[in-house]
């Protein structure tokens, strides 16, 4: 059967300004501000827009600094490895890339990170184990949606992580990879990788949605 549009969600991943160039002390993704277009593409074959953010505080406890480099590994339940300072709410990092709608236009937003001691990447739950909700999926399966159409930053994080959660949810889901950047050639090619392994469906862009949604059986 055909899915119809009111089934149908379009998710903007961590769309935010810290993880593109504009950004270059934070978590800078090349060409994270590419990805604008697509995500406002594939948003008009969704009855739904929900989006999600990075919110974090400068004294994580994740936070690299001098005698901690970044990516090194930490202790913690809901940590691994430290970041550098970023997507700082009041900061320009935390702000959404521009052409991208307002946080109040959107029909469900997650912000995720807040404390101190976490730092999830999918936008489905707030820790590791996947126990504490952020209402996400619960919102979605209210809503009758059956498909997702996922975008955003960056593909070998926050945005893979996402993806398997909402597969493992019983959601279809469809990756638009113009809508996505990776920070890393080769940890991208890797997620991408598990994305289909998992049962994600990958288009090059916007313009194979027509198609895929009109004959596809999802």
């Amino acid at each position: 059967m055909n899915i119809l549009s009111e089934h149908i969600a379009s998710f903007d991943i961590d769309a935010q300004k810290t993880f593109t160039p504009l950004c270059p002390d934070e978590l800078p993704v090349p060409e994270g501000t590419a990805i604008v277009d697509e995500l406002n593409k594939q948003a008009q074959f969704a009855q739904y827009r929900i989006g999600s953010k990075d919110a974090h505080s400068p004294q994580a406890i994740w936070v690299a600094d001098k005698e901690h480099p970044a990516f090194t590994p930490i202790k913690g339940d809901n940590v691994d490895i430290r970041w550098p300072v970023h997507a700082v709410p009041g900061t320009k990092g935390f702000e959404s890339i521009a052409g991208l709608p307002k946080v109040t236009e959107y029909d469900y937003f997650v912000w995720k990170g807040v404390e101190l001691d976490l730092h999830p990447y999918g936008a489905c739950y707030h820790d590791f184990k996947e126990h504490m909700s952020t209402g996400l999926i619960e919102y979605l399966h209210y809503h009758g949606i059956k498909l997702i159409i996922a975008g955003g930053l960056a593909t070998d994080y926050c945005v893979k992580t996402t993806v398997l959660q909402l597969l493992r949810a019983g959601f279809k889901v469809i990756v638009n990879l113009a809508a996505c950047r990776g920070i890393t050639p080769a940890t991208t090619e890797k997620a991408i990788a598990e994305m289909k392994k998992t049962g994600a469906i990958m288009v090059q862009s916007a313009d194979e949605l027509p198609h895929l949604l009109e004959y596809s059986i999802l």
